[in-house]
């Protein structure tokens, strides 16, 4: 259900920033996200400039009884928000560093490519994902898998303190000591909690980057993936790996050579030289010369381009699933599902080898947590015209019931698509989350991407 017209004029008349309605002949493109498969259909969308936007959005929203929701640009795209007053936050994008203190202060609307290049050459950095697009603050709500997770775990606990807008419309500050529980819930249980203004971060050193993405033909699958399994059964925690199967569609944001071909890929990131590195990665310099070899030096403004995920929207269905092991057997079903080469309506296939500072359960961590799975699976397809999803669909089924000896049961909330919040949170975590929600927003006025129900 839309707000009436009256209702977005007098809503207009609260805040500085833009309000759409229904009736603006905008609505279609502005109620959009960028998984653009998912329809949402909010009741009406406020462009934020400041929190007092966001305070008066809210006060309005429990005077004529709607739940607001914020999304910055539509990476966690969801219907959960489907009736909600939605807040754009893209706008709140300010950048506050402070190198002696070794933190950085941003805005909601801040996004991983502006951070990383603020931070470019202070060797010191946050805890980066594989998308520059994607904001930072959306990130850490949900956990956070960062090229440097391994040697400094999820984002999420690298918070300080968040300023947001609560459920009865009045800002407030959240650190560990002026509201513990929250702080917790905040630091890796979603959106639900209040409405995120910004967020403290603590920056890790980082003055050496070597890394990139190097890509073979597509008959050397079987070769790759052993030699990412060999290295990663012993790698530092200065070292991530992801390994690739990709069957590449004939879109622009393809490279031109490898535009509608099977490829298998390795992307490495390290946090140290280019010799220390080379040394690690010596089993995959001896299946063959690569297709395309971009290990080097790499400064933090590029560490979000190594994955080469697209930033335009798109429109596809992913999965992801984490596993208890990737061996021999585990690597066989991959090969035979995927069957490399052949016609398929998946895409794409990554593992992310996971473990290190991942599986270290701290007293100090958030909601996230820790987790001792050592892979992600992340896999899918693109979905051009509606009539393809179930195709995709019922490929990523066939690739879970094939893989199933190793799949933990378990994913992660920043890569959950749909699934019942008993499969991302333990029970004791879920019920804690439960009982926050209820104390700082009883009325459900907050709405995220993943209901804390």
């Amino acid at each position: 259900m839309t707000l009436s017209a009256a209702q977005v004029e007098k809503l207009r008349k609260l805040v500085d920033g833009r309000v759409v309605g229904a009736d603006d002949p905008d609505w279609d493109a502005e109620r959009s996200a960028w998984h653009l498969l998912v329809d949402q259909r909010p009741a009406t969308i406020v462009h934020v400039t400041d929190a007092d936007d966001i305070a008066a959005t809210i006060r309005f929203a429990r005077e004529h009884e709607y739940a607001v929701a914020a999304q910055p640009g539509g990476h966690g795209a969801t219907d959960a928000i489907n009736g909600t007053i939605l807040l754009r936050t893209g706008d709140l994008t300010s950048i506050d560093v402070d190198l002696a203190e070794g933190v950085v202060r941003v805005g909601a609307g801040v996004r991983w490519r502006d951070l990383n290049a603020a931070l470019t050459g202070t060797g010191l950095s946050s805890l980066p994902g594989s998308n520059g697009d994607t904001t930072v603050v959306g990130y850490a709500l949900g956990g956070g898998l960062s090229w440097f997770g391994r040697k400094y775990g999820q984002a999420a606990n690298t918070v300080r303190a968040f300023e947001l807008v609560n459920a009865d419309g009045y800002q407030q500050r959240v650190t560990r000591e002026a509201d513990p529980e929250l702080f917790w819930a905040l630091r890796g249980g979603g959106g639900e909690f209040g409405i995120i203004v910004s967020a403290e971060l603590e920056l890790v050193l980082a003055p050496q980057i070597y890394g990139g993405r190097m890509v073979w033909p597509v008959e050397h699958a079987r070769d790759v993936l052993r030699a990412f399994t060999e290295i990663t059964a012993n790698a530092p925690d200065e070292l991530t790996l992801w390994a690739w199967l990709l069957n590449l569609p004939d879109l622009p944001f393809v490279p031109e050579p490898l535009r509608g071909k099977w490829v298998t890929a390795v992307d490495a990131v390290y946090l140290g030289n280019e010799e220390e590195a080379e040394k690690l990665l010596t089993p995959l310099r001896a299946i063959a010369e690569p297709l395309d070899d971009g290990l080097a030096s790499v400064p933090l403004s590029a560490v979000g381009t190594i994955a080469q995920e697209p930033d335009d929207p798109t429109p596809g269905l992913l999965k992801s699933v984490l596993l208890n092991s990737f061996d021999e057997e585990a690597l066989d079903a991959l090969l035979e599902v995927t069957a490399p080469g052949s016609a398929s309506p998946l895409f794409l296939f990554e593992i992310r080898h996971l473990s290190g500072a991942f599986a270290r359960a701290d007293e100090g961590h958030g909601a996230a947590g820790s987790f001792e799975e050592p892979y992600l699976l992340l896999f899918g397809g693109i979905v051009p015209v509606p009539e393809l999803a179930g195709a995709v669909a019922a490929a990523i089924e066939g690739v879970k019931a094939k893989l199933a000896p190793w799949i933990s049961g378990r994913t992660l909330l920043n890569f959950a698509s749909g699934e019942p919040l008993a499969d991302i949170f333990a029970p004791e975590v879920r019920d804690r989350l439960r009982a926050v929600k209820q104390r700082v927003d009883p009325q459900a006025v907050i709405r995220g991407n993943h209901p804390i129900v």
